[in-house]
């Protein structure tokens, strides 16, 4: 529950078998045993926010949590920020005609102004 300037939200920070804007795929399991990590603005700075939610299901890295940077909040409430991202550390590498990522050391999750996944958006904002 959002608490007053705060926004809660929900989204994909990553979504399996897209290729994104570098190339690169990430696959199903990528994710796997990856923890809680930052909530962060642009993959920069200190947390804007915290995570309540990390977990691969069928379609990607779901996540869910709060914003609590006040400007930053606002923008996500009216849409005008809805880009999610990863950053990681690559583990397991299939190199073909793509990068496929295998398996990642999740880092952080940032909110973003565009992302590098097209799909990798805040969905909900309850």
């Amino acid at each position: 529950m959002s608490g007053a300037g705060t926004v809660t939200f929900a989204g994909y920070a990553a979504v399996f078998d897209v290729v994104d804007r570098a190339g690169d795929v990430m696959r199903r399991g990528a994710f796997s045993g990856a923890g809680l990590v930052p909530l962060l603005w642009q993959h920069r700075g200190v947390a804007v926010g915290s995570l309540s939610v990390v977990a691969e299901d069928a379609r990607g890295l779901r996540v869910e949590g709060v914003v609590a940077d006040l400007e930053l909040a606002g923008l996500v409430r009216s849409g005008a920020v809805a880009g999610l991202s990863v950053g990681y550390r690559a583990l397991r590498v299939r190199q073909g005609v793509r990068r496929e990522l295998l398996a990642v050391d999740l880092v952080e999750v940032s909110l973003v102004a565009v992302p590098m996944q097209a799909l990798a958006r805040v969905e909900v904002i309850p």
